[in-house]
C-alpha cells in the first residue's frame, strides 16, 4: 500500500505543478479591458458619402489627345439622353475608423478614407453624430485631419514614442471593421522600420494585429494605453486579413497634422538624386564592410545634390546626422527636413 501512497503523492505534486504553471501563465498574459475603457471613447466612426458622377457618354480613344477627332465624335455621335426614369444621384458610402487628438474636436484618419468625399460624418461610442471638415490631408503618407465641432469637450488620446517599440511587443487595434464599431482586435509588433513599393516616406510598423476592411484610420495602442501608430494598410491577397498589418508611426502621423493644420499642406525637402539600393556585390565592389546607403544613380542639374557636389556612382551613407542604412531611407528622412535648410551628407 506503500506504493500506491506514494504514487498518489506525486500525482499530486504533479497536479500543483501544472496548476501553479497555469496560475503563472496566466498572470502574465495581457488584460486589455482597462486600455480598451480608458481609451476607447476616443476612437470614432467615420463614413462619407461621395455622390456618383455622371460619366460622359463620348467615347475616348487611348492615346488621342487631337481635338479634331474629339469634336469629330461630338458631332456625330450620338450621346445618350438622360430617360425620365432617372432619379437623384445614386451615393456611394464608405467606412472608416479615426481617433481625437484634441479635446476641441480634431480628429486624425487615413486620407484614403476621406478621399473625395463630399460628406464626412463623425459618430462617437455615445451614438453621437458630427459632420466634419477637412483641415488638410497628405496621399504620400496617407494622413489625414479632419475636425469636428463638439457641444461640450471630448475624450482624447495619449500619445506614445514608436521608437521606444520592441518587436514582439503587445499592441492593440481599436477600429470599425465592416461596420462594426469599437472593434478591439490584439497581437504583437512582427517588424518595425518596414519599407513599402511606392512608400517611401513612412518607416511603417508591421503586426499581426487581425486588419480589416473600416479599421483604416484607427489607432495603434502599446499597453500603456498610448498610440503608437495609424492602422493604414493591410498585406493580402484576398482583400481580408492575412496575417500582417502595417500601420504609420504616430511620431510621422504628428508631424504630418501639424502641417496641416498650420499651413493646410505638406512642405518636404528634396536633394534631386535618383537612388538605388547597394547589393551586396556593389558594396564589395564600393569596399563597404557591408551594404549600406543609398546609391545614386544620377543627380538632377542645377539641385541641391549637384551644388553640393554629389556625383552618380556616389553612395549616400549619412543625411543630416542620420544613418542611411537602406535606399528606402533616404528619402524619408530628406522629406522631413525643412526646405531650405542646410544639412551635411555623408558619402
Amino acid at each position: 500500500m506503500n506504493w500506491i501512497r506514494t504514487r498518489l503523492a506525486l500525482l499530486a505534486l504533479a497536479a500543483l505543478a501544472f496548476a501553479g504553471a497555469a496560475f503563472a501563465q496566466g498572470r502574465e498574459l495581457p488584460d486589455f479591458v482597462k486600455l480598451v475603457e480608458d481609451q476607447g471613447s476616443a476612437v470614432v466612426n467615420i463614413s462619407t458619402t461621395q455622390a456618383v458622377r455622371r460619366i460622359s457618354a463620348m467615347p475616348q480613344i487611348p492615346g488621342v489627345e487631337d481635338e479634331e477627332v474629339q469634336e469629330f465624335f461630338r458631332r456625330f455621335i450620338p450621346r445618350q439622353q438622360p430617360g425620365p426614369q432617372q432619379g437623384p444621384r445614386p451615393e456611394s458610402r464608405s467606412l472608416g475608423s479615426g481617433f481625437i487628438i484634441s479635446a476641441d474636436g480634431y480628429i486624425l484618419t487615413n486620407a484614403h478614407v476621406i478621399d473625395s468625399a463630399d460628406e464626412i460624418t463623425v459618430k462617437l461610442t455615445d451614438k453621437r453624430e458630427y459632420k466634419a471638415k477637412v483641415i488638410g490631408a497628405d496621399k504620400r503618407t496617407d494622413v489625414a485631419l479632419i475636425k469636428i465641432e463638439p457641444n461640450a469637450p471630448l475624450s482624447s488620446v495619449k500619445f506614445g514614442d514608436p521608437g521606444r517599440l520592441r518587436v514582439g511587443e503587445w499592441v492593440v487595434a481599436i477600429g470599425s471593421p465592416f461596420g462594426f464599431d469599437n472593434t478591439v482586435t490584439a497581437g504583437i509588433v512582427s517588424a518595425k522600420g518596414r519599407a513599402l513599393p511606392q512608400e517611401n516616406f513612412v518607416p511603417f510598423i508591421q503586426t499581426d494585429v487581425a486588419i480589416n476592411p473600416g479599421n483604416s484610420g484607427g489607432p495603434l495602442f502599446n499597453m500603456r494605453g498610448e498610440v503608437v501608430g495609424v492602422n493604414s494598410q493591410i498585406y493580402s491577397r484576398t482583400g481580408g486579413y492575412m496575417g500582417l498589418a502595417f500601420a504609420i508611426p504616430i511620431d510621422v502621423a504628428l508631424d504630418i497634422q501639424k502641417q496641416l493644420r498650420d499651413k493646410g499642406r505638406v512642405s518636404r525637402g528634396r536633394i534631386g538624386v535618383v537612388i538605388q539600393e547597394v547589393s551586396k556585390d556593389l558594396a564589395t565592389s564600393f569596399g563597404l564592410d557591408r551594404p549600406r546607403g543609398a546609391l545614386v544613380n544620377s543627380v538632377e542639374k542645377g539641385s541641391p545634390a549637384d551644388k553640393a557636389g554629389i556625383e552618380a556612382t556616389d553612395i549616400i551613407t549619412k543625411f543630416d546626422g542620420k544613418l542611411v542604412d537602406s535606399s528606402s531611407d533616404l528619402p524619408r528622412i530628406v522629406g522631413a527636413t525643412r526646405p531650405g535648410a542646410k544639412a551635411e551628407l555623408e558619402v
